[in-house]
């Protein structure tokens, strides 16, 4: 048995070694927007490696479950990234945000009251524009994706953890900016290539159903290169139980965000609503949300929004 462990330790030296062998500039899109290089899909096929081993060396005194239904650490609900499935309206405008997208923890470590997860995060945030017939035009797409981890400790009512991702976003714009009559790309905005790699923290401090956080992101390369590499947060969501049941719970939200390009300007998202299902598991999800600040949309990155939307969201 001691063999065994031994065994398992030295091939997971080995693939830490190999994939420490890599550079942060095999992140990097190519000139023509991004490519999955061969480089990029072993060095995610050896970080699944590496967790999966773990499920037989580490933690061996805790539980484990591999794929499990729920999430470890549930989405920051005013944050802008954070996994959503559901669309908005702008009030007032032509405008419509739809968002296609998912986390999936892949393995849980957990003993009564401490877990620690790993999973994987697929977004998709797409801007369409409102047209008569019921037509939506598609006029820009973001899409991220990446590598998550959590951890968290319960005491009694109270629960503090930490969240770190590492992820990757592209943007582009998409046909439907484009305008057939001048045979010209709408407001003369035409596409460029904007991508970005960042490690992201989240520290976090619950009781009962009020959580605070703070955020600190690093971008570790981006186009364009006048974006801050920093990103600092704070926010919070409360979900009101006391006037709440298991089928349906009303919440609200906030999520303030310092970033810019050449200097830093504030960003705001305030977000109200109900949750049909339990507030702190899967649901559906109908609210409000106030933003302000730099467009969320990469291709507008240095554009200055601000407009109310009302939506809905499910939590899969």
């Amino acid at each position: 048995m001691q063999n065994g462990k031994i065994k398992m330790s030295f091939r997971r030296s080995l693939r830490l070694r190999n994939l420490l062998h890599y550079n942060i500039k095999d992140f990097s899109p190519t000139e023509v927007g991004f490519e999955m290089t061969n480089k990029k899909l072993k060095l995610l096929f050896s970080f699944i490696l590496i967790v999966l081993s773990f499920t037989s060396i580490s933690y061996s005194q805790w539980k484990h479950d591999l794929f499990p239904s729920d999430l470890n650490i549930q989405p920051f609900t005013a944050n802008f990234l954070e996994p959503k499935a559901g669309f908005l309206l702008a009030v007032g405008q032509d405008k419509v945000r739809l968002d296609i997208s998912t986390s999936r923890d892949i393995i849980h470590w957990y003993d009564e009251d401490e877990s620690i997860s790993i999973g994987a995060d697929l977004f998709t945030f797409t801007r369409l524009r409102s047209e008569d017939n019921f037509k939506f035009p598609v006029e820009t797409i973001d899409y991220l994706f990446g590598f998550n981890a959590g951890y968290k400790k319960k005491i009694c009512e109270y629960e503090y953890g930490i969240r770190f991702r590492l992820s990757h976003i592209s943007a582009h714009l998409v046909d439907g900016q484009f305008d057939n009559g001048t045979v010209s790309w709408r407001n003369n905005r035409l596409p460029f290539v904007f991508s970005k790699e960042f490690f992201e923290l989240f520290p976090y401090f619950k009781v009962n159903s009020l959580r605070v956080y703070a955020g600190l992101t690093y971008i570790f390369h981006v186009i364009p290169e006048e974006i801050k590499k920093g990103i600092y947060q704070v926010g919070f969501d409360y979900y009101a139980t006391q006037f709440g049941t298991d089928l349906i719970t009303p919440f609200a939200a906030y999520d303030f965000k310092l970033s810019g390009n050449n200097k830093y300007v504030g960003n705001n998202i305030i977000s109200a609503g109900v949750k049909f299902g339990k507030w702190d598991k899967k649901g559906f999800s109908i609210y409000y949300t106030y933003i302000s600040g730099k467009s969320v949309h990469g291709e507008f990155f240095d554009v200055n929004e601000n407009y109310s939307s009302v939506g809905c969201n499910f939590d899969l």
